[in-house]
């Protein structure tokens, strides 16, 4: 949604044709057009090219798009997860501002490449005090992505350069994390949240993809493409592209095999092995599907927890059984033991069922 009101800094004049800005090392130049043919990437290939084709988030895109026509566009700040669309609708917004000129005119850096506060003074600031060849003022942009990546130095200089340029330069920083970018940043840019895209417009998006790359999909293949998406566009089309390129048929199975995923069937096994059956055997069947499959035991540990959502289980079972499971995939990010991370969630599990039976009687 929304979080601020957008404040009304005209853009000046019309927008006439500029030199090329270069940086003197390659970087700094917005991306060619999108890659062609079959071997593009889908992310690339299909990424949205104007407002209108944005999938979701119409509140924010309809606000920047009637900014962008009142000519009275913000300096911005998008933030929120990967995939929700932050990128492609800035580039769609700077399409749609200077048409043919586009190259000419926006400035793309990714922060976490470029950190650095002599990025700030030489190649944003070069870019920004370049004039184009017409003697009217025409507003450019500089686009920086993952501008949490950069250092406090280097956002307290981009606010110096920001206030310095504000006439002829507009800012939009993109991030996943809002609070590590400093306050005085946040104050000048008008701040959009993109959240996770919902399952509808995930598997809207893939079904345009799935028409026009004419590649056999099944209604479980794709069902299961949007679950291990979690609402992020790029991820659910490099899945899609991937999982289409290991197989001709792009089922549920083939999806879990690509992404290394643990089987929804096999979840469920496995929960009625830990609700049911003693440690040893527990320990000994999840070892050997764990071998068998090729499994991570923190991809078990995460859907076994997803699993446990939607079971009915007395709630303080539940909460004492989540936070268990987050210890452990906590541990297990850090290179934890595997078999005594395993034994510890056939513990929670046992204390689990002990507390069941003790509500019982």
């Amino acid at each position: 949604m929304v979080e601020e009101e957008a404040s009304a800094m005209e853009i000046d004049g019309p927008l006439p044709p500029s030199k090329s800005h270069h940086n003197g090392r390659g970087k700094g130049v917005a991306a060619a057009p999108p890659p062609d043919g079959k071997s593009a990437p889908w992310v690339e290939k299909y990424r949205p090219q104007s407002l209108a084709d944005v999938a979701a988030h119409r509140d924010i895109v309809d606000t920047i798009d009637r900014l962008t026509n009142e000519n009275k566009l913000p300096h911005l700040l998008l933030y929120g997860p990967p995939g929700t669309g932050k990128t492609s609708t800035i580039l769609a917004v700077a399409r749609k501002l200077y048409g043919a000129h586009y190259h000419n005119m926006i400035l793309e850096l990714n922060a976490s490449d470029d950190r650095g506060i002599d990025v700030v003074r030489q190649q944003i600031q070069d870019f920004a005090s370049t004039r184009s060849f017409d003697t009217k003022s025409s507003v450019k942009l500089v686009l920086l992505d993952e501008a949490d990546a950069m250092t406090k130095d280097a956002q307290f200089a981009l606010r110096r350069v920001i206030e310095k340029y504000t006439r002829s330069t507009r800012f939009a920083l993109i991030c996943n994390h809002v609070n590590k970018i400093i306050p005085a940043l946040q104050s000048r840019c008008t701040r959009f949240r993109f959240a996770p895209l919902a399952a509808t417009h995930v598997t809207e998006r893939l079904q345009h993809v799935i028409m026009a790359e004419g590649i056999d999909v099944s209604e479980g293949g794709l069902a299961a493409v949007v679950r291990l998406s979690n609402g992020d566009m790029r991820k659910a089309l490099n899945i899609l592209q991937s999982t289409h390129m290991a197989s001709p048929h792009v089922t549920e199975e083939a999806v879990y095999l690509c992404t290394g995923n643990p089987l929804p069937k096999d979840i469920e096994q496995i929960a009625f092995w830990l609700l049911n059956e003693s440690f040893t055997t527990s320990f000994r069947h999840i070892s050997e599907i764990k071998l068998r499959k090729g499994l991570a035991l923190v991809d078990i540990v995460r859907e076994v927890t997803m699993f446990i959502f939607r079971i009915k289980l007395p709630s303080d079972v539940r909460v004492r059984l989540i936070n268990d499971l987050a210890d452990i995939e906590y541990r297990l990010s850090f290179g934890c033991n595997d078999k005594l991370q395993l034994g510890s969630v056939i513990s929670s599990f046992t204390q689990a069922r002990s507390a069941l039976v003790t509500a019982a009687k």
